[in-house]
């Protein structure tokens, strides 16, 4: 998942570690619509990748609106209502006596917080997001448009969000290691990119040729910055850990400890809801996941009614106005016609 406030990179990124047009850019709509909050909308997209000779199925879950309204309050509960939705999946089907063997597992992994590059500090609303999404996924700060900082001021932004995080003790994922169990290779490099956070993400779709080489870039009057050149971006060595040497760990973290942590909460309400002899019922879980999915189902059709009345009112009001606008030119035709030559 890709979480980040318009204008910093999120889509760029994806369609540049996809290497592919995955996500659309959003089109400025008309002005006169501007004062219209939008609220957030969240976007799954399944994408199959091929990394070190391996095929992955990725789903790539964008929530385009983050951010955009005054009162963001909304989003913070969608996302956390998406990530708990497919928890609940997870619950409802392990309950089943009989599994589906075609269940697909779609809780997310991962999701990189594109934190806008200010170069000051993280915002009010950087810091509740990560607070609240950080029990149920692992979380990745990362940089957008990082080439819009200089290199200096890019070292200090990168060491003030650290700070705050510290300081507000947001859990993040930060490539954790056991130096007691892990071997010298595996501690070495998750403290190496320990040391990245927040990565540094530079995308782009073109491609640029320097020195005879096609490199995917921005070119800038005083130069190009290259996405996978690791001293202008960190891009590439996000990518590795997100597509290959990491995948693993974050899936096992997201099952074995954050999933697990959701299913105790979940079971523990459920059972104290219940009399003290009263047994869990996995007919009900699986229930309660199905009016859950009803629940937001109902949502989303009463907000396309509401879009529909909206679109008709328009409409009424622009044929309206086509009616009062002919029956002005035809007023204009008939004094033209009787208007004597000397007028």
């Amino acid at each position: 998942m890709v979480v980040g406030a318009s204008g910093t990179g999120r889509t760029t990124f994806v369609n540049t570690l996809c290497d592919s047009n995955v996500l659309s850019a959003k089109v400025s709509d008309d002005p006169e619509m501007a004062h219209i909050e939008e609220g957030i909308k969240i976007k799954p997209v399944i994408v199959e990748l091929e990394e070190d000779g391996v095929r992955i199925s990725l789903t790539v879950v964008d929530t385009p609106g983050f951010g955009d309204n005054i009162d963001n309050e909304l989003c913070f509960q969608e996302i956390v209502g998406y990530l708990d939705r497919q928890y609940d999946d997870i619950l409802a089907e392990e309950s089943r006596i009989k599994r589906n063997p075609r269940f697909r597992d779609n809780r997310v992994h991962a999701i990189l917080y594109f934190i806008a590059p200010t170069g000051h500090s993280l915002r009010e609303i950087d810091i509740e997001l990560m607070r609240r999404l950080s029990p149920r996924v692992n979380v990745i700060p990362v940089v957008g448009r990082a080439d819009s900082l200089t290199p200096v001021e890019l070292k200090e932004f990168k060491k003030r969000i650290m700070e705050d995080i510290e300081y507000y003790n947001i859990p993040i994922y930060n490539f954790p290691y056991d130096v007691e169990e892990d071997d010298e290779d595996t501690i070495e490099e998750n403290s190496e990119l320990r040391s990245l956070l927040p990565f540094a993400i530079i995308g782009s779709e073109e491609e640029i040729v320097v020195n005879g080489r096609t490199v995917r870039g921005r070119q800038y009057p005083w130069g190009v910055v290259e996405v996978d050149n690791p001293q202008h971006s960190d891009f590439a060595r996000l990518r590795s850990a997100l597509l290959s040497s990491h995948l693993q760990d974050l899936k096992e973290i997201t099952h074995d400890f954050l999933y697990e942590n959701y299913r105790t909460e979940k079971l523990s309400r459920t059972v104290g809801a219940e009399s003290e002899d009263a047994s869990l019922n996995p007919d009900d879980l699986a229930n309660q996941s199905v009016r859950l999915k009803e629940e937001q189902l109902k949502k989303e059709a009463e907000k396309l009614r509401e879009i529909e009345m909206k679109v008709q009112r328009e409409i009424q009001e622009k044929r309206e106005e086509l009616i009062a606008k002919e029956e002005a030119l035809r007023n204009l035709e008939q004094r033209l016609a009787t208007a004597s030559p000397e007028d």
